[in-house]
């Protein structure tokens, strides 16, 4: 079905609704309510401070991959923050404590350097573990956590050689887009494998790539899961989803500007695979359309393209029961996550507006970008 949109939002646009998000995060309070854990924004998936208000009731926090992201939660979400990245340059680790409450170091090396800054600043302490369980649902081993030769986590081999006597929390990320089966398998696989290391910490973070919004996800087996493994381990659980918040919840509009042939008929558009949707191009993956179905199954099959001197700029196949003409207008679906954050201004390609559908079918602009974007990132 297709959503319907105002007519004023200038394309290319992100459009958050509202509607949509609320539903979601009544998912997140459920397994708050009853699992009793807590639930964190990956920043990194999504982040729209604009919206924070209406994640702030029902989320604990955020969780960021570096010093900017920790900045944002502090200044802009004001719950707790926490952060995780492969390794901190100079001086990361210092500025870090005056903005996340929770400071994860992913090796032996990096936490021995880290520690004791940490400490002295009364920051809890964690690790990453790499848990040798591998479940990411999308992309194969470019999504995988665990894949062999990852840089994330500290693992089995290298394990004792950690502080744990200075550990507060026990990290493991192992998912992408994975439905319940994913989630209670790490859980399970955790509480199997490392029960001797959780029980020396107070927290255990499962990551984030719980798809608890999409369809065929099972929260009451989620649930189910961590209450048991509280109830083994007496710890404080986490989970940090970022797209499995706002799966569904917005998108991306998008404009025909141009028609042309090449054997079959191609359309141009103002919104971009390359710049405007990156992970089409390197997942890669197909996004729907409202109101398209797949080549050849309605009367006018179109390759989709961006404006971009990419050649490789192209969005997929789709087909539409009229022929598309210069004007039509195009509503891409699941548009808030990580393309959302990705975007870039190569080839001088304005970056869509961002705007907020509300639950009574109004629009507000919340930012519109330019010329000055583009030349400001080129120094």
């Amino acid at each position: 079905m297709i959503p319907k949109l105002p007519a004023s939002i200038r394309s290319p646009a992100y459009v958050l609704d509202v509607a949509a998000l609320k539903r979601n995060l009544a998912t997140a309070a459920r397994i708050k309510r009853e699992a009793g854990c807590r639930i964190l924004l990956a920043t990194k998936a999504w982040a729209m401070p604009a919206a924070f208000p209406l994640m702030r009731d029902t989320l604990d926090g955020t969780t960021a991959s570096g010093e900017y992201e920790a900045r944002m939660g502090r200044e802009d979400f004001g719950k707790e923050v926490h952060v995780f990245a492969p390794a901190y340059g100079p001086g990361e680790v210092e500025r870090l404590t005056a903005l996340a409450d929770h400071i994860y170091f992913n090796s032996p090396d990096g936490i021995a350097r880290g520690i004791g800054i940490a400490k002295t600043s009364g920051r809890h302490v964690g690790v990453r573990i790499n848990p040798g369980y591998s479940n990411a649902t999308l992309g194969g081993a470019l999504y995988d956590p665990c894949a062999p030769g990852s840089r994330f986590g500290t693992t089995k081999a290298e394990i004792d050689a950690l502080p744990w006597g200075d550990i507060h929390t026990f990290h493991v990320h192992a998912l992408c887009e994975s439905l319940d089966n994913g989630s209670v398998g790490l859980i399970e696989h955790v509480a199997r494998n490392f029960a001797s290391y959780i029980r020396r910490v107070k927290a255990v973070n499962f990551g984030g790539g719980h798809f608890i919004n999409k369809k065929g996800y099972d929260v009451t087996k989620l649930i189910a899961a961590i209450r048991a493994f509280k109830s083994e381990f007496d710890v404080e659980v986490y989970l940090e989803p970022g797209a499995g918040l706002v799966v569904d919840a917005g998108y991306l509009v998008a404009t025909v500007i141009g028609i042309t042939r090449n054997e079959k008929d191609i359309a141009i558009l103002d919104a971009s695979a390359s710049t405007h949707m990156p992970d089409v191009l390197e997942v890669p993956y197909r996004p729907e359309i409202f109101g398209a179905g797949q080549p050849g199954e309605r009367a006018h099959t179109y390759i989709l393209g961006g404006k971009t001197c990419m050649t490789g700029d192209v969005i997929g196949e789709y087909s539409f029961e009229t022929p598309l003409k210069v004007g039509d207008r195009l509503v891409f679906g699941d548009m808030m996550q990580y393309s959302f954050v990705k975007n870039t201004t190569f080839n001088g390609t304005p970056l869509p507006d961002l705007g907020i559908l509300d639950e009574d079918g109004s629009y507000r602009l919340v930012a519109s970008f330019g010329y000055d974007e583009f030349r400001r990132r080129l120094g």
